[in-house]
């Protein structure tokens, strides 16, 4: 039992590094943060201030948020999300030190935002795949669909609805209503999604019986 829960955490790593890595790339690209990503990158990239920090508190955020939500279906295990949102943010600072990549090119700018949609999609299936701890992203999405009754696609559209708009309003105030949202965040919103599908239709049986799911 242990061992399989130490494979299971070490999967889920390996896939939050995946997420960390798609991020990035897809912000290098300089072609619009993902939604959930929009928001701190915009303020990043008007103030200079880290994209991984600003995330972070982001993050933090969402969690607090969860717990009105839920009201009181709210669960204490739900903090630990604060540190597994420590431990991505740490991963995106190390990748965006790694790699001193400068937006400009668009054949070059669009295989880092491909590339980015594949890493993301492919991370986020992992982590859930392994039923642990949901990042803030996610859990967010599943306290409104929790508490609404409405399908869980509907709310994680939603979200990102939201979250771009805010990122408007944000770039607005900056003096450039694009400054974090382009291209790249409408093809995340879609392409993110069609990855977790092909993922798990191609590798989550395989995966699971790895990990010890396997019925």
């Amino acid at each position: 039992m242990n061992k399989q829960l130490g494979i299971r955490f070490g999967i889920y790593l390996v896939g939050m590094l995946s997420i960390a890595l798609g991020v990035m790339l897809n912000t290098k690209a300089g072609l619009g943060a993902s939604a959930i990503i929009s928001v701190p990158y915009t303020i990043s990239e008007g103030t200079g201030l880290s994209l991984a920090n600003l995330t972070l508190i982001t993050y933090c955020l969402l969690v607090v948020l969860q717990f009105f939500v839920k009201g009181k279906d709210r669960q204490w295990i739900d903090v630990l999300q604060i540190a597994v949102s420590i431990v991505f943010t740490r991963f995106m600072a190390l990748i965006e030190w790694a790699i001193p990549y400068q937006s400009g090119y668009l054949p070059t700018d669009l295989v880092m935002l491909a590339l980015g949609i594949i890493f993301t999609g492919i991370g986020a299936a992992v982590t859930v795949d392994m039923q642990l701890i949901p990042n803030p992203g996610d859990g967010i999405v599943s306290s409104i669909a929790g508490r609404t009754k409405k399908e869980l696609g509907l709310c994680k559209n939603g979200v990102d609805v939201f979250c771009v708009a805010c990122s408007l309003a944000v770039g607005l105030s900056m003096g450039n209503l694009w400054l974090g949202v382009g291209l790249g965040t409408i093809a995340s919103m879609v392409g993110v999604g069609r990855v977790i599908y092909a993922f798990n239709h191609v590798a989550l049986p395989k995966l699971q019986a790895v990990a010890g799911l396997s019925s």
